[in-house]
């Protein structure tokens, strides 16, 4: 008797080692039907691939979901099997178009696993893009004053005020029509002529230091008197270095990539 009941232990024992591999394979058990943890590794990963995108963290909490998130679906799906949904035209078009875009989905993600931007490639586009905002050589930052109004002959009568001893920071303050100059005496800062309106520009550049314009200058916005308070050779802006502009240039690389794959698989096809 005593060896039966043994026998009989060993053999449960034995059944529930074999059975846990099973079950750890599963997120439960719903209506009799085994649901995989696959589903819940699945979703996990497409979550966690979403965040990242983004840059946003994962709340703690959204991890305890998941399960249920599973679990429910499971529940729904078993419904709608049951209503015979699946075998609806209308369902069978979605599962088409959703099979569609993640069989495309993949593609894309396979060129570019087979495709990755080298840090040779990336360091190439930083460099371009340096390259593109350094200063032309020569180039020239005004430091100006200017008085806005409305017609030629009020910019003319300006023009004679000063020259006859007006200050002209006090007329900006007191006639300017530049809400943003106006009232700190029509400074405009340091600036690259390029910034300014053609026209503007234009007259600026051909003043030298202490100058002011001897004829109003027509732009969009009105008549101006401009004066130069000072000059200095363009400075080269401050730019982020390499590394920490680097995940985004190669996402942008990657983009570009992904991009060509398509139009030369696009202009390859045979379409009739």
């Amino acid at each position: 008797m005593s060896k039966t009941l043994l026998a009989a232990a060993a053999a449960a024992v034995l059944t529930g080692a074999l059975s846990l591999p099973a079950q750890a394979q599963n997120v439960a058990i719903v209506n009799g039907k085994p649901v995989p943890k696959a589903r819940l590794d699945a979703l996990e990963a497409q979550i966690k691939a979403q965040a990242a995108r983004t840059g946003q963290p994962i709340p703690p909490e959204v991890q305890g979901q998941l399960r249920e998130e599973i679990i429910a679906r499971e529940v729904f799906m078993q419904e709608a099997q049951r209503r015979g949904l699946e075998a609806s035209p209308d369902y069978r078009a979605k599962m088409e178009l959703a099979r569609q875009s993640v069989l495309i989905g993949e593609l894309f993600a396979d060129f570019q696993k087979n495709n990755p931007v080298t840090d040779a490639e990336a360091k190439a586009e930083y460099d371009k893009v340096i390259g593109s905002q350094a200063p032309a050589a020569g180039a020239k930052e005004f430091k100006a004053r200017h008085i806005l109004v409305e017609k030629e002959d009020e910019a003319k009568a300006v023009i004679a005020q000063i020259k006859k001893g007006a200050k002209f920071e006090d007329i900006a303050k007191k006639q300017s029509k530049d809400p943003g100059s106006g009232a700190q005496g029509g400074d405009l800062g340091w600036a690259n002529p390029s910034g300014y309106v053609p026209e503007f520009a234009d007259a600026l550049g051909k003043l030298a230091k202490g100058q002011m314009t001897e004829a109003p200058v027509k732009s969009q916005f009105g008549w101006h008197v401009i004066r130069v308070d000072d000059v200095r050779d363009a400075k080269a802006p401050e730019l982020p270095s390499f590394d920490a502009v680097k995940p985004q240039i190669v996402q942008q690389l990657q983009q570009q990539k992904l991009v060509q794959f398509q139009q030369e698989l696009r202009a390859k096809a045979k379409v009739e």
